[in-house]
């Protein structure tokens, strides 16, 4: 019964959420308020299909943000290029992303731990390579700039602040509910057993490799629809959105809000973002003490320890156990440091 009544109840806290941020403009807050709150549901949007990979599924992807850039290109493309409508452009942008996922995805979830982990860096550093070099096209290092033409759609402008805020509200909202629900349906509880026990999952008859290609593709289509949400805020697109250091990011949301609770990511992108903006305002030296701030959490948060990275969250006890003595956590504290 309890479990029946799940979905209800996301979509009861999910509205709430949603009536929430949508009464903030009604206080007349500041602009960078606003601000804020578009840029936290677009990297939020990215912590949280990220986290369907690292915690749902024990895959630590290292080239996530990948396709956070391509939705932010692919979006700003077709309304720069084709003057299609903006339900139009984010349905193809969602397709386009999906077809990408689909083709890395089906060669990178062959591979497990850190194979798997490399391929997906190589894989979004020869898509930035791509945008650098493709000048014509996507503007090379200095990006898609002209601006995002905006049309207006069943009565919504988003070149007005507060339709764009609205709907960039709406659409976090929708889909942080449609992941919740997916990692709380069969196809959840599936890639939960596959991170757990692969063998004995296959012996139960699911198809191991399937499950992880859907998780793949799932994760990029909605790290897909950040990038939407980005590329409207900023009007355009740059070659940064899908460097490594932007999927670093992402890791350093999840670490910070940890793997365990569905929220975590979202939580973490907060966190990332409010000491970003408060470290670069207070210091040169931002990169420095963000570095520290994260190492803090990294620390004080219980996810030091490797094997919880690499199994997502808790696993059974004797594949724990080989993944700590292959990392040599099972040795003396000062022998670690010798391996």
């Amino acid at each position: 019964m309890s479990h029946a009544s799940s979905p209800a109840k996301d979509v009861r806290w999910g509205a709430l959420a949603l009536l929430l941020l949508l009464l903030i403009p009604l206080f007349s807050p500041p602009q960078i308020v606003m601000d804020f709150v578009i840029r936290l549901c677009a990297m939020g949007l990215l912590a949280t299909s990220l986290n369907m990979l690292v915690g749902y599924g024990g895959m630590v992807s290292f080239g996530h943000a990948m396709f956070f850039g391509s939705g932010a290109y692919a979006f700003a493309l077709l309304l720069q290029k084709t003057g299609v409508s903006v339900p139009t452009a984010f349905l193809g942008t969602l397709v386009f992303c999906a077809l990408l996922a689909s083709l890395i995805g089906a060669i990178c979830v062959r591979l497990r731990g850190i194979y798997f982990s490399f391929l997906t860096l190589a894989f979004q550093m020869l898509l930035h390579s791509i945008i650098i070099t493709w000048t014509s096209l996507t503007g090379g290092d200095q990006g898609l700039t002209g601006g995002v033409p905006r049309p207006v759609f069943i009565g919504i402008n988003l070149a007005d602040p507060h339709h764009l805020y609205a709907f960039c509200c709406v659409v976090a909202v929708v889909s942080l509910l449609i992941m919740r629900m997916l990692m709380q349906s069969p196809f959840g509880f599936s890639l939960r057993m596959v991170r757990d026990q692969e063998d004995r999952a296959a012996f139960l008859g699911i198809h191991v490799w399937r499950v992880r290609w859907f998780a793949f593709i799932l994760a990029g289509v909605f790290a897909g629809v950040g990038g939407i949400l980005m590329s409207l805020f900023v009007s355009g697109a740059f070659p940064d959105f899908s460097y490594w250091t932007m999927s670093g990011e992402a890791v350093f949301m999840i670490m910070m809000g940890g793997v365990n609770v569905f929220v975590g990511p979202l939580v973490g992108s907060a966190l990332l973002l409010t000491f970003n903006d408060v470290i670069t305002r207070t210091t040169e030296y931002h990169g420095l003490a963000l570095g520290v701030v994260v190492l803090v959490f990294v620390l004080f948060q219980g996810f030091g320890d490797p094997a919880r990275l690499v199994m997502g969250q808790t696993g059974d006890a004797a594949t724990q156990a080989n993944i700590r003595r292959e990392l040599y956590l099972d040795q003396p504290k000062w022998k670690q440091f010798l391996y």
